[in-house]
């Protein structure tokens, strides 16, 4: 068995071509494919988060109206850059989104990626301090966010409050029991998987990751997650960690497949996702289903990661990407041994 989930960046164009032509579609159209996506049999909805463009941005009231307008299908992202956020604030939002939903959040978090406009996070009111980048201010507000999931009082109470207090030191509310092992780390490389597996974090790994021995993305992804594995068995935690990747797969079922995806022979390719950073990003697979299952048998990664997200085109509306979904779930996940 492996969990099958989507992932939507959460697109709008105002061009006559696309069907989310304004940030309400993307947002209605979500919670719809994602009410969909359950009734398909399908485990998992994850969204993209980006600041400053026509994306998906603040994820917690997304999450919480797919919580309210679902009951079984697992609800994330992948992911939230952390240098974009107050981590106590974040776990107001993340406990209040998680008790809606009792209990299916799966939040994915990292440093990010290349944003749109130049350190995005200063206009959000984040610096890192003097002598630290943005690196070590995401990790380090991961880090809070972390501890303060654990639930454990930290803040000394007024004297004289407004509303009677518990006794002890404060936490901040909601506190969503559990939420703390379901926090995910999006890493680009192997030693960023190990850092997240000391940490306590799965792990996710996108059609991405900066380029660290010049092989395809499936091998370099797979030993990324044996990587993460040995880490955390060494850590010594209790629980089994998850790993989730993404794909973008198509089974050609019919003529619109065929139109929007028909004829894609794509292969890896290699370029520079940052200045002085090589990158290798994956191809998407799209076939027949008989010939799509034989190639993704293959992909080394998609056999160590027990979950699959699959990415979809969220701007050809919700019908058609309920399409592509149900024929993974019905033509391809059942051949893979995935049901």
């Amino acid at each position: 068995m492996k969990k099958i989930g989507f992932l939507s960046f959460g697109h709008w164009s105002p061009s006559s071509q696309s069907q989310t032509r304004s940030a309400s579609d993307a947002l209605l159209q979500s919670i719809d494919l994602a009410v969909a996506a359950e009734e398909l049999g399908a485990d998992g909805a994850y969204f993209r988060v980006h600041h400053f463009a026509r994306q998906l941005a603040s994820p917690f009231p997304l999450l919480a109206a797919i919580g309210a307008k679902t009951s079984r299908i697992e609800i994330g992202t992948a992911v939230i850059d952390m240098r974009y956020e107050n981590p106590l604030y974040m776990a107001e939002d993340a406990g209040a989104a998680d008790l809606i939903a009792g209990g299916r959040l799966q939040l994915g978090i990292s440093r990010g990626s290349p944003e749109q406009v130049i350190d995005g996070w200063r206009y959000f009111g984040y610096a890192p301090p003097e002598g630290q980048t943005d690196i070590d201010m995401a990790r380090r507000h991961a880090e809070v966010f972390l501890e303060v999931l654990r639930g454990q009082g930290f803040a000394q109470p007024n004297p004289r409050p407004m509303f009677s207090n518990p006794p002890g030191l404060l936490r901040v509310e909601p506190h969503s029991q559990g939420l703390r092992d379901r926090i995910w780390w999006g890493a680009a490389t192997n030693a960023t998987a190990e850092w997240a597996a000391a940490a306590g974090m799965n792990l996710q790994s996108s059609t991405l990751k900066f380029d660290e021995s010049g092989k395809p993305l499936h091998i370099q992804q797979a030993d990324q997650i044996r990587a993460f594995r040995a880490a955390w068995k060494a850590a010594g935690h209790e629980r089994e960690p998850r790993v989730s990747i993404s794909r973008s797969i198509f089974a050609l079922m019919d003529d619109r497949d065929r139109a929007y995806f028909g004829g894609d022979e794509s292969e890896d390719h290699f370029g520079y996702i940052e200045a002085d950073t090589r990158a290798v990003f994956g191809r998407s697979y799209a076939a027949e289903p008989d010939v799509l299952i034989e190639q993704l048998k293959k992909d080394e990664a998609i056999a160590e990661a027990d979950t699959l997200l699959l990415t979809v085109p969220n701007q050809l509306g919700v019908d058609y990407n309920a399409h592509v979904i149900e024929a993974i779930m019905t033509h391809v996940a059942p051949a893979m041994g995935w049901r």
